[in-house]
Formats: structure tokens, sequence, C-alpha cells
């Protein structure tokens, strides 16, 4: 038999062991501890695999929003926001 065979099949065999231990590394070290931060409400950096918080203005600032008004013109300038980022979203994908 032809010796290049059985070569092939060991270097196939040694690839496909890489691959699929690499699948395995990434969703062990990216995927899994991102679902898991994600779920739990916070933000996941997949390029420093970095949990944070979101953290308020205010509680850096120290300025508390003391009237209903001012409360509810916030949450409405956040959701406008919100939504012109969703909005702008798509677009900027497109090439």
């Amino acid at each position: 038999m032809n010796p290049v065979i059985p070569r092939l099949a060991r270097l196939f065999l040694i690839a496909f062991a890489g691959v699929v231990a690499l699948i395995v590394v990434v969703q062990i070290v990216w995927i899994n501890p991102g679902k898991r931060c994600e779920e739990a409400g916070n933000w996941w950096d997949w390029r420093g695999r970095a949990c944070a918080r979101p953290v308020l203005i205010s509680d850096i600032t120290g300025r508390v929003i003391d009237t209903p008004e001012a409360r509810a013109a916030a949450k409405d300038h956040a959701a406008s926001q919100k939504a012109a980022a969703s909005k702008a979203a798509p677009e900027a994908v497109k090439p």
C-alpha cells in the first residue's frame, strides 16, 4: 500500500483534533463567560475578557436627580438615545 495515504490520514486527524481543541478553548474562555456576564446584566468586553457593571453618571459625580420632572426627562432622553442608537446600528454595518 502507498505510504502517503496513512500519512495524510494522520495529518487530517491531527488537523481535526487541533480545530476541535481551538473551538473548545474559545467556548470556555470567551463564549461561556460572556453569556454569564450578560445574563447578570453586566457588560462583556471580549477583547479584554472583562465583565463590567454599568455605572451611572450620578454615582460618579454625586449629583442626584431629585425632582420627578427631571427624572422623567432623563428617562425620556435615555430612551430616545437608545432608540437612535438601535436605528443607526444596522446602517453602520452596511458596506
